[in-house]
C-alpha cells in the first residue's frame, strides 16, 4: 500500500519505518527541513534501539522517503497518517494546532478518496475537528472539491520508548476507531501482516478509540504513583516495598507490571496525557479526582531523592558535589522530557550543590539543556562521574548500572553513600561493602 506519515517524531518515524519493512511504500512528511535533511543523510534524530537499521534498510530499498513537500505527500498515500506532536497547552489540554494544520494540508491537496488516520494522542472529539478542518479546505476549493470523499479514523499508538520497534512489529493489540467500512477494510489490509497468528485488531467507535489511549496511559501512571506512595509509607513503617510488590503482584488480578517504586515517572506521554485527560474531564463536568492525586503524588516523588540527600548531609549542600547516574526518563532512550533527573538536579542546585552526571545515551541532550549552568558537568563514563563526589544518586535503571564495582565506588566517593531512585541493589549486599544505602521504600 501507499502510506503517508505526517510527522517524523518517535511515533511517525517508527510507524513509517516499520510499515515500510512490511513492503509498503511510505512517504514521511515533516515541516522541519533540517530534520528531513538529516534523515535523508542517514542520520536518525532520536535514539531508539533497532530503528536505524530498519530506516536504512527501507530507504535503500526505495520504500521509505522523507520530504517537506505537502502536495506530494497527499498525492502519495490513500492512507494519510497524522503522527505529529500534541504538546500540553498552558491549561494542560492537548495543543492540536499541528494536528489541525496537517488536516488542512490534506484538504488543500487531496484529489481522490483519502483515509485520514489520527495516530497522534488526541482528546476525544478530535476526529470531528479534523473532519471539519478538511471539509473547510475542500469548501475553499469550490464545488468540485467538496464532492471528494474522505474518512477520519482513530488508530492510537501504544509504543514504549526504548522498545518501540518491537512493540510495533509484535503488537499486543491494534485499536481502530472507525465507523466507515471502506476505511476499516483498508486498515485491516494494512495491519494484516502483524496479526498472522491471531486477531489483534479491535474495532470500536472513533471516540472510544480516542479515549482508550488516554485511559491506558492514565492507568499505568496511576499504578506507578500508587506504588510510590506505598513505598514512602513502607519506609516509615519499616516494611520493604519490594517484598510488598512481590506479594501483591502474584495476584493475577493485579500482576507485576508497573508496580516498581522509584523516583517518579516522566517522559513525553504519561505527564501530558494525565493532564490532558483531566482537562477533558473538567470540560464536561466530570473531574477525575484519582488522576489529580496521581499527578500530585508524582510531583512529590520526584523530590524524594533530594530530600534523602539533604536528610543525610544537611539542608545546605553548599560545597557538595553529587554524582548522578541516569538522565533520560527511562532506559534505552535519550528523551529527557519531564525526566525525574531534571527535578533532582534543580533541587540539588537550589540547595547549593554541584552535579556531575552520566547517562549512556542522553549526554548530548543533557549538555544542550544545561549548557548555561556551570555547576552541572556531564561526563562520558560512570566511574568518572563518581570520582571525588560526595555521594551517588541513581535516577535511571540502565543495564550498566545494575552490577557496579562497589569496592571501586567506595574508594572513589568522598562519602560512600548511594541514593538509589530505582531500587537496583540488595541493601545488605551494598552495605557489606561499607557503603551507606538509601533506596526507595525499603525500611530502615
Amino acid at each position: 500500500m501507499n502510506v503517508t506519515i505526517i510527522g517524523t517524531g518517535y511515533v511517525g518515524l517508527v510507524t513509517g519505518a516499520c510499515l515500510a519493512d512490511m513492503g509498503n511504500h511510505v512517504f514521511c512528511l515533516d515541516v522541519d527541513a533540517a530534520k528531513v535533511r538529516r534523515l535523508n543523510d542517514g542520520e536518525i534524530p532520536i535514539f531508539e534501539p533497532g530503528l536505524e537499521a530498519v530506516v536504512r534498510r527501507n530507504e535503500a530499498a526505495g520504500r521509505l522517503v522523507f520530504s517537506t513537500d505537502v502536495a506530494a505527500s497527499v498525492r502519495h498515500g490513500a492512507l494519510q497518517c497524522i503522527a505529529v506532536g500534541t504538546p500540553p497547552d498552558e491549561n494542560g489540554s492537548a495543543d492540536l494546532q499541528h494536528v489541525l494544520a496537517a488536516a488542512a494540508g490534506i484538504g488543500r491537496h487531496m484529489d481522490d478518496y483519502r483515509v485520514i488516520v489520527n495516530k497522534s494522542t488526541v482528546p476525544v472529539g478530535t476526529a470531528d475537528r479534523v473532519r471539519e478542518a478538511v471539509a473547510e479546505e475542500l469548501a475553499k476549493r469550490g464545488d468540485s472539491a467538496t464532492a471528494l470523499e474522505f474518512s477520519v479514523v482513530s488508530n492510537p499508538e501504544f509504543l514504549k520508548e526504548g522498545n518501540a520497534v518491537e512493540d510495533f512489529m509484535r503488537p499486543d493489540r491494534i485499536i481502530v476507531g472507525s465507523d466507515d467500512e471502506r476505511a476499516t477494510r483498508m486498515l485491516r489490509e494494512l495491519y494484516a501482516p502483524f496479526q498472522r497468528n491471531r486477531e489483534r485488531l479491535m474495532l470500536m467507535s472513533v471516540r472510544s478509540a480516542e479515549l482508550t489511549k488516554y485511559a491506558a496511559n492514565a492507568m499505568l501512571a496511576t499504578r506507578i504513583s500508587f506504588m510510590n506512595e506505598l513505598a514512602n509509607l513502607a519506609e516509615r513503617l519499616g516494611a520493604d516495598i519490594e517484598e510488598v510488590r512481590r506479594g501483591i503482584g502474584s495476584d493475577p488480578r493485579i500482576g507485576y507490571h508497573f508496580l516498581y517504586a522509584g523516583a517518579g515517572f516522566g517522559g513525553s506521554c504519561f505527564p501530558k496525557d494525565v493532564r490532558a485527560l483531566q482537562n477533558s474531564a473538567q470540560e464536561v463536568g466530570r473531574p477525575l479526582g484519582v488522576l489529580a492525586a496521581v499527578e500530585r503524588a508524582n510531583e512529590v516523588q520526584k523530590r524524594v531523592l533530594a530530600d534523602k540527600i539533604r536528610a543525610r548531609f544537611g539542608a545546605s549542600l553548599a560545597g557538595r558535589r553529587i554524582a548522578l547516574w541516569g538522565l533520560a526518563f527511562k532506559p534505552n532512550t535519550d528523551d529527557m522530557r519531564e525526566a525525574p533527573s531534571l527535578a533532582l538536579i534543580a533541587d540539588l542546585l537550589a540547595s547549593g550543590a554541584s552535579v556531575r552526571a552520566y547517562d549512556p545515551v542522553a549526554r548530548a541532550e543533557a549538555r544542550r539543556i544545561f549548557s548555561g549552568e556551570p555547576r552541572v558537568e556531564i561526563v562520558d563514563s560512570a566511574i568518572d562521574c563518581v570520582s571525588g563526589c560526595d555521594a551517588l544518586a541513581i535516577v535511571t535503571e540502565w543495564q550498566e548500572f545494575r552490577s557496579p564495582d562497589f569496592e571501586a565506588l567506595a574508594r572513589q566517593l568522598r562519602t560512600p553513600a548511594i541514593f538509589d531512585g530505582r531500587n537496583l541493589y540488595d541493601p545488605a549486599a551494598v552495605r557489606a561493602h561499607r557503603i551507606e544505602y538509601f533506596p526507595i521504600g525499603r525500611g530502615t
